[in-house]
């Protein structure tokens, strides 16, 4: 949000008084009249025009013409009559724009651009600019709402050519190792919890028990 200072408060009151007996006072007379319909309030307009100007209106302190020539290049103009915003460039010299992803051409003026921001400009017949400082930046466009549907897929004559360059591609690459999985122990948990360790009673029996039958083999 900004604050927009009014530099001709002047003509600003003139224009909002004329809006204020637009949309309260017009109303009430159409009411009166008994108008409902916009041809006849059409008809009626110039007739109510008159009385409220007669009544109050007010002649301007300076009724010259203040409008001044355009001083700007049309180039210029064509740049302030659009929407303009700023992205911020990755690291991959990407950004998203309208629900689109921006992939900026590689160049010696782009090459600097990962961390900064870029100005775009998006202008009335659709076309889109993307400047650092002025200067145009070549790019991509990906749109993340496309989707590729199967009658596409099916009509593409070379789609058959790619799938068996794929397919000759994987078969000349060498398998991967599976990794390790779990493996399989001897282990059964009986649901006790030896607390003590290998010092417990349990486990000092278990050591005699099979010491005395490694005596008696």
């Amino acid at each position: 949000m900004e604050i927009l200072c009014a530099n001709s408060s002047q003509a600003k009151g003139r224009v909002e008084r004329a809006n204020r007996m637009l949309q309260d006072r017009l109303v009430k007379e159409l009411r009166l009249a008994g108008i409902s319909d916009m041809e006849t309030a059409n008809a009626f307009l110039p007739t109510f025009m008159d009385r409220s100007n007669a009544r109050f209106a007010k002649a301007p302190l300076r009724p010259d013409n203040l409008h001044r020539p355009l001083n700007e290049e049309p180039d210029r103009l064509r740049d302030i009559l659009c929407l303009r915003d700023e992205r911020y460039v990755g690291n991959q010299l990407t950004f998203s724009y309208d629900r689109r992803r921006i992939i900026l051409t590689e160049t010696e003026v782009s090459r600097a651009l990962p961390g900064q921001y870029v100005d775009s400009y998006e202008f009335p017949d659709g076309r889109l600019e993307f400047r650092w400082k002025g200067v145009p930046l070549p790019y991509t466009a990906f749109d993340k709402d496309q989707r590729v549907t199967h009658a596409a897929v099916t009509e593409n004559k070379r789609l058959g050519a790619v799938l068996d360059y794929i397919r000759a591609e994987q078969e000349k690459a060498q398998p991967k190792r599976r990794r390790a999985g779990k493996q399989a122990t001897a282990y059964v948990p009986n649901g006790r919890r030896n607390t003590e360790g290998w010092n417990s009673k349990l486990a000092r029996r278990a050591k005699t028990r099979a010491a005395a039958q490694t005596s008696d083999i």
